[in-house]
């Protein structure tokens, strides 16, 4: 495939002449589109020859090769110069169109180029839109993929502090600690103590009535005994012995 020189590429490019005088119209557009400065100009072309003559235009249907026309006139700002092939008479082959905007020429593009442009920036446009999501992207092992974008980040500083609940664990987190909690028990498994619980005696704790405290007289009112004579000795008391009781008769009615 050959190699394209970019210098041959004139869709990126623009020509004015600040120094042109007169102002545009259909009769002399084509003079000012031919100034040896405007890139866009083919010097080997028929209207130069023509020009060099000092013939009139319409002696371009009479030759053959390279030539520009005035395909469209909107005065006072626009007008569409057709670079075409002639080969006869009533046969040419267009190559290129260049409009004239405000006395600035451009090149317009063709189809090629324009499916190619819009092509790219789609293409641009998708790729940017990836890289922007992956970015937002965020993976964790025991959260897996979640988004985290720049607005939340934005709601989160504005919103007041609040204390964060603890998350709550997941499916995964409750059956991995049940297996290691089995695995710990099934090499240390616990010993068990049967504890015996002593009967206590229950002493029942009888309470005496109280007794009534007396009152106590002053010493003023209290009676003074004299004291008593002293008298013969008294003689001991007998002790009688221990008799059983009688014995009880019935009684004859």
């Amino acid at each position: 495939m050959a190699s394209v020189d970019l210098r041959d590429n004139l869709l990126g490019i623009s020509w004015v002449d600040s120094g042109w005088v007169p102002i545009l119209n259909p009769s002399n557009v084509l003079e000012y589109f031919s100034e040896r400065s405007n890139p866009f100009y083919d010097r080997t072309c028929n209207n130069e020859v023509v020009k060099m003559q000092r013939l009139t235009l319409d002696h371009l249907n009479q030759m053959v090769g390279v030539e520009y026309i005035l395909l469209h006139a909107q005065e006072p700002i626009l007008y569409i110069i057709r670079k075409q092939q002639r080969q006869s008479p009533t046969q040419v082959i267009p190559l290129a169109d260049y409009y004239i905007i405000a006395g600035v020429v451009y090149q317009a593009p063709d189809l090629g180029s324009v499916i190619s442009s819009r092509v790219l920036s789609a293409v641009h446009g998708i790729q940017s839109a990836f890289d922007e999501a992956m970015s937002f992207c965020r993976y964790h092992p025991s959260k897996g993929y979640w988004w985290h974008f720049k607005d939340q980040e934005e709601k989160e500083r504005v919103k007041p502090k609040s204390k964060r609940k603890e998350e709550p664990s997941s499916l995964f987190q409750r059956q991995r600690v049940d297996t290691l909690l089995l695995d710990l028990r099934n090499k240390f498994p616990p010993t068990f103590y049967q504890v015996f619980s002593h009967s206590r005696s229950i002493v029942e704790v009888k309470k005496e009535p109280e007794v009534p405290v007396e009152t106590v007289k002053p010493p003023e009112e209290r009676e003074t005994k004299p004291p008593a004579p002293p008298g013969p000795p008294r003689p001991a008391p007998q002790t009688t012995p221990n008799k059983p009781p009688p014995e009880k008769r019935a009684r004859l009615q």
